[in-house]
């Protein structure tokens, strides 16, 4: 059958009567829970007996647990702060440092909050989430912790000065909140205020905070003033304080959808509109105004496009001057990933065919200087940096076969590496390379092939994303490299469309009724892996998670005979009732309204689904399928929902629930290596198991 062929899903109504497993998505529901377990036994059972699965499961968890790992660190004021988990410590420390005693190979650690006493002494599965300092004495800390790992967060105010929670301070039960200082007895919050005067919750469709706040200390939050508000339809919410000395500015916006959002400054009490493209990124640095535009922009009587970094004079522009310099401008092979700033300086670092590059100009002046010595075909990535007081900058620089390291110094100037992380493999007897594939519309679509240097093919895995303009740059693949790559296996990364890798360009064309672009690359470099001899079919298998999990659901129903088997993780599944479950009504700017029968038009052509079919009409690869009751991101219905429609089609399916773990499927150490040895052992015993065609 070609892949033209393939039905179409024509599923149109979200009633129950068009969906026998709607049932599934009640989350904690009796009968639903105990279908999880009905289903977890057996895969656990299945996956986790063999002397293989404990190796691999060891392996993962010295890598997770290590003490050798870099602490990475955030300077505020003479301190730095990390948060750590180890093997004694699985929900974690929040502990700081000095630099003196940091630069030392066995730092003094001051620990502030340890998550698993707290844990122990409140009985509750507390899994970090964050801390907020105050500025400019961070003596103060809002910290959030979540139960079981959830996006949904109980907000506290914490003494970091006597390391104690402020009893009257404060406080947020648990919801989607946002918290942030305005000053030390004041904040700027949005949660779940319950009904509103305007006649709307307080939350958004996506479940987000609609209303935002101004919350005194000693203030009741019900008497908390509204300083601003959107609506219904928006997907979220926010506002923040610049705290910079002598540029002191209130901001509020609305993200009117996933990608556009409109920004207002507080000027006496009012919002007034920075008019920038609503698509842009934009921030202010004192009086500096960088804008980053994520579709071509006529500004100042010149066409910038998209991707550009332009850098404009912030007053001048609000009173209606658009004279402009241009910091950066994408060529077909180059884009910008990110920007930095130090006191004195502006790092740009870009991606060129995906390899990072770095620039630093002097602020201001725009001038180029020296760049910093740091190694190439590597991902480097700056840290933190502390504008307003110096120009340290500390680096991490990484690549598939290189641990991290960690740089420091000041910008333009000599950097030292301060901390190693450990290998874990053999890198001497590893590879890298970059090949590219054409896709079915002639784009040239780059992957990263990285394995033994001794083994030319056999099982591959091929891993992808293709969402949201995140990039998949190289890193150092040390779970991989143990439980994969050293066993003899081949692991793949393609940077296909979707993705940010060649600027916002590459992941607009694949919005919406561009969707299809995704998974036409994702296909075409799996037929190139086996065009160029690096696998089969039969011993090739894909891993994705989230949107990556749409991809594998999309690769299971429309691309089957590419792979020998399927890892499909957290998923989104059915985009017919995508935008109503949980936080799903904020990508429909991503994927599309279901609910507008010409946006259904396309998305029904590729939801999964709405696409399976029974093992009689098409024969679909072994598929492992996962996801984290405590997922309050991505449903964990969309993932229950797959497999009992596999099943009832007669496919061959193994499924696992992790009842903790939040969207990232695991709330520790320990249940990440869990998670990572069942999709190894389950590779292992299907595409490890096979000879080549």
């Amino acid at each position: 059958m070609s892949d033209n062929s393939i039905p179409v899903g024509t599923t149109t109504s979200t009633n129950a009567a068009d969906d026998p497993y709607l049932w599934l998505e009640d989350v904690t529901g009796d009968d639903a829970l105990t279908w999880v377990g009905e289903h977890n036994d057996p895969t656990v059972a299945d996956l986790t007996g063999s002397d293989r699965f404990r190796a691999l499961q060891s392996q993962a968890l010295e890598v997770l647990d290590t003490d050798d790992r870099i602490p990475y660190v955030r300077r505020r004021n003479e301190f730095l702060y990390n948060f750590w988990r180890d093997a004694a410590h699985p929900r974690g420390l929040w502990r700081r440092t000095t630099l003196e005693s940091y630069l030392t190979d066995d730092p003094e650690w001051d620990v502030l909050v340890d998550v698993d006493a707290l844990a122990t002494a409140e009985d509750e599965n507390w899994v970090w989430k964050s801390a907020t300092m105050n500025y400019p004495d961070y003596d103060r800390a809002l910290i959030a912790m979540s139960r079981g790992g959830a996006d949904a967060a109980v907000v506290r105010e914490f003494d970091v000065t006597t390391r104690t929670w402020v009893s009257d301070g404060f406080v947020l039960p648990e919801a989607k909140s946002s918290m942030s200082w305005i000053d030390r007895d004041t904040v700027y919050v949005g949660t779940d205020f319950g009904p509103q005067p305007d006649g709307e919750g307080s939350l958004t469709s996506s479940g987000y905070p609609r209303v935002i706040k101004r919350w005194s200390r000693g203030q009741s939050l019900d008497a908390a003033t509204t300083v601003f508000a959107g609506i219904l339809d928006d997907v979220a919410v926010s506002a923040g304080y610049d705290h910079t000395p002598g540029f002191e500015r209130h901001f509020v916006s609305r993200a009117t959808d996933f990608f556009n959002e409109l920004s207002f400054e507080v000027i006496e009490g009012e919002p007034v509109l920075v008019e920038v493209p609503t698509d842009s990124y934009f921030s202010l640095h004192h009086d500096w105004m960088f804008v980053r535009p994520r579709s071509d922009w006529e500004v100042g009587g010149r066409l910038r496009p998209a991707g550009s970094l332009l850098v404009f004079d912030y007053p001048d522009y609000m009173a209606g001057g658009r004279d402009h310099q241009v910091l950066f401008t994408p060529d077909a092979h180059t884009s910008l990933q990110g920007f930095s700033v130090t006191r004195s300086h502006l790092i740009l670092s870009t991606l060129h065919d995906v390899h990072t590059e770095v620039t630093v100009r002097v602020l201001g002046e725009w001038t180029e200087v020296p760049q910093p010595d740091l190694p190439e075909l590597s991902t480097v990535s700056v840290i933190d940096t502390d504008p307003d007081n110096s120009d340290e900058v500390f680096w991490s620089v990484t690549s598939f076969t290189t641990p991290p390291s960690l740089l420091h110094g000041n910008s333009g100037g000599p950097l030292t590496v301060i901390k190693q992380a450990p290998a874990f493999f053999d890198a001497d007897s590893v590879v890298a390379e970059q090949f590219f594939a054409t896709s079915d519309d002639g784009t040239a679509i780059p992957y990263f092939v990285v394995r033994r240097s001794d083994v030319t093919s056999g099982p591959t895995l091929l891993y992808g994303y293709g969402g949201f303009e995140n990039s998949l740059t190289p890193s150092y693949l040390a779970t991989s490299g143990r439980t994969w790559i050293e066993r003899g296996g081949i692991y793949v990364i393609a940077n296909i469309r979707g993705g940010g890798e060649y600027g916002p360009t590459w992941h607009t064309q694949a919005l919406k009724a561009g969707r299809h672009l995704v998974y036409e690359d994702f296909s075409s470099v799996a037929k190139d892996l086996v065009a160029r001899g690096v696998t089969t079919h039969a011993q090739l298998g894909a891993q994705g998670g989230s949107n990556g999990g749409l991809l594998m659901g999309v690769m299971l129903t429309r691309y089957p005979e590419l792979f020998g088997a399927l890892v499909c993780q957290v998923p989104l599944i059915d985009m017919r009732r995508y935008h109503l479950l949980l936080a799903g009504a904020s990508w429909m700017a991503e994927y599309g309204n279901p609910d507008d029968p010409e946006e259904w038009a396309f998305l029904g052509k590729y939801s999964p689904y709405q696409n399976l079919v029974p093992a009689g009409e098409r024969t679909y690869p072994p598929i492992l399928v996962t996801t984290s009751t405590r997922d309050d991101r991505v449903h964990p219905g969309h993932a229950r929902k797959l497999v009992a429609r596999l099943e009832e089609y007669g496919h061959d399916v193994s499924y696992y629930e992790n009842i903790e773990g939040g969207h990232g499927g695991a709330a520790d150490n320990k249940q990440s290596a869990f998670k990572s040895a069942l999709a190894f052992e389950f590779l292992w015993r299907t595409i490890g198991s096979v000879d080549a065609d």
